[in-house]
């Protein structure tokens, strides 16, 4: 038990410094019982004023009416012992109250209307204006749905006061209002400052962006769903208070394709199902799990596992039951204290909302719950021709298909594989269809080709080497042999350092050629196998180092004009298609780069002309890649956008979309278009998830990171950062590459000012880098960025243990402008926390800072140590001048402005920067003349540099001074 007053008060600022939730809630109820002990009236109300803060933001508002009626009760006897604070604090807590008796059923309406009409009088009898009070009558009616047009003009159409709402809250009322009323477009004009970030509060955007989602969704603004989701969310999740909000965030992931997110968010936030939160907020919660659930039900998936209350197992369709049930029960006992049925009515409303897009919306966050769905739909996808009933022309129509190298011919060997699989089939005796061991071979062989083993490098090697076997058995050696070429170089351009077996594949050259003097090798056979050698030789001009490409590419060249002369010879399109596609990209790689446009444009024109659509895509995508190398990237943006639409709407599964999504990304950010980059890159990095593709992935949301940071969208950014860390198999991605998502996510929270979040990410970095004897710079940099924001997240001490590593690191590893850098932080930040007590500590890191500088030696980087020293010299003026040693920070200001004119152009603006602190020291000291004069001088200066706005900083200044002066 604490024994004094001050120890009490002590502990009630500890824990007002602790973030909201069940350990601060816990001892707030623990001082105000500590409280209680003293004859103190404004120790007690501080103790329970913090604890009704605490109530208030962990999701326990229902018990914030009693702790409020103890304060009333210390107001109306004791008012002088509030605090100036203390007093505001309990007129503006009415609110609070009224709020959490409307979200509790239990309370009856004539008590919620009672407590409404005595903060009418409190406020009048006060002097305070009633526009809060109208908030609250609008409130309840729109919790009623009764006379809601009216309490809202009421209310709305009053001036704000001191105890109203602020703006950005208020802003959200009444856009909520439009949103029921039906109209979204009015509500998101409505909700603009608030959803761009130029108002806010504690609690928005955050709260706004999760009511937003939907209306969002309905105006076709995908982009700010996206956006608003990962902001949203991000700040909501494993909040109690914000239990509601979570279940928006489920509902939006049901009702835009994105039900393994909405499962990922479930469990993360298992706790709240288990917790007792206030009940128009679980309510809120429970819909929004019901509505995740029921998508996923219909979907099929009611027998997935699912998180759910502690104690027991669940699947989607228990849990389901189980919410339903809860919530039901919810809004009945809302509905029965309200004697309306507005509570069912609008969760029945949410319960019958239909998934708002035809395609999942691509988020950009990783999300490791896989659900076994089919693949996306395709748009406008061409209805395929009907499919003959007979099996025999059927087969025919089938292998027309695959020799001109059509998708449709999958679809038509499935039909096939049905027929012949089917009870009692018998193999029809036709001549034309050949015997049922060459039937067999075909459909074994077309297994290696579908999507299920698109990835699976082992399973198609497995199927392929029993269609071979099967072609050996049926008496086709041609087709056994080519098959045997595939095999041969199936995992080339798999993995770094594979080389063809060039042994092997002559081999297989002598074992055609011999078969085909026998006549015993069908054309596209051989045509196959001279492929799989161009490809091999494709794959090993590109493994191979410059200074030994010459073999490769002799070969190469040999491969692929033989492949190219009987594809032409033999008039198979397709494959000289083919062809042109490996010189096209041979020519690119080595900067050949109108090389490989002529055979691009070959391509193309063998395309239109032989009427085989399915395979321009591609090669449209190759060119895309040709133009981007060449800087023409408009082309290339263009190129892209018709490749990725001609495959989806040719249904093209085989189409590499996660590379090509990525590629376009780059090339919008490149255009400065960076919300297509942050829609083509959020794509790719769906796509990549979707392919077993977990590097690529991490690659593209790093770019993805980047994009999202440079167009001010830091905590979208930090969302999906975040969610690459995450991710249960994020080890997969290897040490450097974890590295550098970790250091991104550190200095993206830093950004957002959550110092804490991002010293504990430079920490764990700092850790993890600190063995890396082939680049032990990369611990200086951590180790220098982790002291500044521990220092900014006000934890001195521990930041001057990190700077003593940094410092070690630096020695062992110099990067003088990082060291440098971190030291004149940490003498801001000693200054900004501790003032003038804090100067000693503050000048002692600018003199290790000078030292820094002193100690560098690299000439090449003599202009960044310039730079560095000048800007010492100014952290120390401003230093000096919080310490109010005026005259020695004038001192340093010239000097910090002569470091900064040794610079040249580049050092023009830091040193009108300099001018104007020095003016400021100047009228400081009562010499306003001279600082008049120097403003002037430096005035015409800078302006002369061609900088006019910092011109117009100095020119404004002397005219203050000359004011203050008259």
């Amino acid at each position: 038990m604490l024994e004094t007053t001050d120890a009490v008060f002590a502990a009630l600022r500890e824990n007002d410094a602790r973030p909201y939730g069940r350990t601060r809630t816990v001892t707030a109820e623990e001082l105000v019982d500590a409280a209680d002990q003293f004859d103190d009236t404004k120790l007690k109300v501080l103790a329970l004023l913090e604890l009704m803060e605490a109530y208030e933001y962990d999701g326990e508002a229902r018990k914030a009416p009693v702790v409020f009626a103890r304060v009333l009760k210390f107001w109306d006897s004791d008012p002088q012992e509030f605090s100036k604070w203390a007093a505001h604090q309990v007129f503006w807590r009415f609110k609070w109250v009224a709020a959490a008796l409307l979200g509790a059923p239990e309370v009856p309406l004539a008590a919620i209307r009672r407590w409404h009409e005595e903060m009418r009088e409190r406020y009048t009898k006060a002097g305070h204006g009633l526009q809060p009070y109208y908030a609250e009558k609008f409130r309840l009616a729109a919790h009623l749905e009764q006379d809601r047009v009216g309490a809202f003009e009421l209310w709305a159409t009053r001036w704000r006061t001191e105890l109203s709402d602020c703006a950005a809250c208020e802003t959200r009322t009444r856009a909520l209002h439009h949103v029921a009323l039906g109209d979204d477009a009015r509500a998101l004009a409505v909700w603009e400052p608030v959803l761009s970030g130029d108002s806010g509060c504690t609690e928005e955007p955050y709260t706004s962006h999760g009511y937003a989602l939907l209306p969002l969704l309905r105006q076709g603004r995908t982009d700010q769903a996206r956006s608003s989701h990962l902001t949203g969310y991000r700040y909501a999740r494993g909040k109690a208070a914000m239990a509601g909000q979570i279940g928006l965030h489920l509902e939006f992931c049901a009702l835009s394709g994105n039900e393994p997110r909405g499962l990922e968010i479930l469990a993360e936030n298992r706790e709240l199902l288990d917790r007792a939160t206030d009940p128009l907020d679980r309510l809120g919660l429970l819909t929004g799990v019901e509505v995740l659930l029921a998508r996923l039900v219909e979907l099929g998936h009611g027998e997935l596992a699912v998180a759910g209350p502690a104690g027991r197992g669940w699947t989607v369709a228990e849990l389901l039951r189980e919410a339903a049930e809860q919530a039901g029960a919810l809004a009945a006992r809302f509905d029965e204290r309200n004697g309306t049925d507005a509570v069912t009515a609008r969760r029945r409303a949410r319960l019958a909302r239909r998934p708002l897009l035809a395609e999942p919306l691509a988020l950009g966050v990783r999300t490791a719950t896989a659900l076994a769905a089919p693949e996306r739909p395709v748009a406008a996808a061409p209805q395929p021709p009907e499919l003959p009933e007979d099996l025999v022309e059927l087969v025919l129509r089938a292998r027309e298909l695959e020799r001109a190298g059509d998708p449709q011919a999958e679809r038509v060997w499935l039909r096939v594989d049905e027929l012949v699989s089917a009870p009692g089939h018998t193999h029809p005796q036709d001549p034309r269809l050949g015997p049922a061991e060459r039937l067999h071979a075909e459909l074994v062989e077309q297994r290696a080709y579908t999507p299920a083993l698109r990835w699976d490098l082992p399973g198609r090697r497995a199927v392929l080497t029993e269609a071979q076997e099967a072609y050996q058995q049926a008496g086709l050696a041609g087709r056994a042999l080519s098959v045997r070429a595939q095999l041969a170089v199936l995992e080339l351009g798999e993995g770094d350092g594979l080389a063809a077996d060039w042994a092997l594949l002559d081999e297989l050259l002598a074992e055609a050629e011999a078969l085909r003097a026998e006549q015993l090798m069908e054309p596209d056979d051989w045509a196959r196998l001279l492929q799989s050698r161009a490809y091999a030789a494709h794959s090993d001009l590109i493994e191979a180092e410059e200074e030994l490409r010459a073999e490769p590419a002799e070969r190469f060249a040999a491969a692929v004009a033989a492949f190219l002369a009987e594809a032409e010879r033999l008039e198979l399109v397709g494959r000289q298609v083919t062809a042109r596609q490996y010189l096209a990209n041979a020519a690119a790689r080595q900067e050949r780069f109108a090389e490989a446009e002529q055979e691009l444009a070959l391509a193309l024109e063998l395309i239109e002309r032989a009427g085989l659509p399915w395979r321009a895509p591609l090669v449209h995508g190759l060119l895309a890649q040709v133009k981007l190398a060449r800087d023409e990237r408009e082309q290339a943006v263009e190129l892209l956008h018709r490749a990725l639409a001609e495959a989806s709407r040719l249904g093209l599964w085989s189409f590499p979309y996660g590379p090509s999504y990525a590629l376009l990304g780059h090339a919008l950010g490149h255009l400065g278009d960076t919300a297509g980059a942050v829609r083509a890159l959020s794509e790719a990095a769906d796509r990549f998830d979707r392919d077993s593709k977990p590097v690529e992935a991490a690659d593209v949301r790093l770019q993805l990171a980047e994009a999202l940071t440079s167009a001010g969208r830091g905590a979208d950014a930090v969302a999906v950062l975040e969610s690459v860390l995450l991710d249960s198999g994020a080890q997969v991605l290897g040490e450097r590459r974890l590295a550098q998502v970790r250091l991104q996510l550190a200095r993206g929270l830093a950004m957002l000012a959550e110092y804490r979040e991002a010293a504990e990410e430079y920490l764990l970095l700092a850790d993890q880098v600190s063995g890396w004897g082939d680049d032990p710079q990369t611990l200086t940099m951590v180790a220098c960025e982790s002291a500044v924001a521990l220092a900014e997240a006000g934890r001195l001490e521990a930041a001057e243990a990190a700077r003593e590593r940094a410092m070690a690191a630096h020695a062992v590893a110099p990067l003088p402008g990082k060291a440098a850098t971190m030291l004149r932080e940490l003498a801001r930040a000693v200054m900004e926390q501790q003032g003038s007590e804090g100067l000693p500590t503050a000048l002692a890191h600018l003199a290790a800072a000078d030292e820094v500088g002193e100690q560098a030696q690299d000439a090449a980087a003599e202009p960044e140590l310039r730079f560095l020293r000048a800007s010492v010299h100014d952290s120390r003026a401003r230093a000096l001048a919080t310490g109010e040693r005026t005259e020695e920070a004038l001192a340093e200001a010239e000097l910090a402005a002569a470091a900064f004119e040794a610079g040249g152009a580049e050092g023009e603006l830091g040193r009108a920067e300099a001018v104007r602190l020095a003016a400021v020291f100047e009228h400081r000291l009562g010499r306003t003349q001279a600082a008049r004069e120097r403003l002037a001088a430096g005035e015409r200066r800078v302006r002369a540099a061609g900088h006019p706005e910092a011109a117009e900083v100095l020119a404004d200044l002397a005219e203050r001074l000359a004011q203050d002066a008259g």
